[in-house]
């Protein structure tokens, strides 16, 4: 591999953003944490009060001679609802918010295309408000936080959100499954 491209994705709770990327061929990391917000090096106690501006992120490194940032995006979309400003289902809060935090300017133009195209062709009858804005101020989360659908699939949260968007995922997008 010569090359991989790297982009920050805010889809509300991390753990399940995190849980289906784990399942798409191409993706090469993974890593869970907080981003664009104001606080240095939060803690995850922090983030959930909402004060800190954080969004909880995966920060996804993927190798694009395999997938592309296309079909990155598009499977980033299918898995989470990016009409609900600062929620995502019953995870409410800035820090829920959906968001894509580009490293290189062609990395936002393609977002900004994707969703202009979604709203022309009225995609999710609403209107998009996830954020696209360049990577600020990255921190990774706590380790108990990485890998935490793939370590905890018994656990309510993730038989309850998770699963499902790992199903929905593997019905819609099989091509891109490992």
């Amino acid at each position: 591999m010569d090359k991989s491209e790297t982009i920050v994705l805010a889809g509300g709770c991390f753990w399940c953003t995190e849980a289906v990327f784990k399942e798409v061929r191409g993706v090469l990391d993974i890593e869970s944490g907080y981003s664009n917000g104001q606080a240095t090096q939060p803690t995850y106690e922090q983030v959930c009060t909402g004060r800190t501006g954080c969004a909880e992120v995966i920060k996804l490194t993927f190798d694009p001679a395999q997938i592309g940032l296309r079909q990155v995006l598009e499977i980033f979309f299918l898995v989470h609802d990016p009409t609900q400003l600062d929620r995502q289902g019953n995870d409410v809060g800035a820090q829920y918010r959906s968001g894509i935090y580009w490293l290189a300017p062609e990395q936002q133009a393609l977002a900004q295309d994707m969703i202009a195209e979604m709203a022309r062709e009225k995609y999710y009858g609403a209107p998009i408000v996830t954020e696209v804005l360049p990577l600020a101020h990255y921190w990774p989360a706590e380790e108990y936080h990485q890998d935490f659908f793939e370590r905890n699939p018994e656990q309510a949260y993730c038989m309850a959100v998770a699963a499902p968007k790992v199903a929905k995922f593997r019905k819609t997008f099989r091509e891109w499954a490992r």
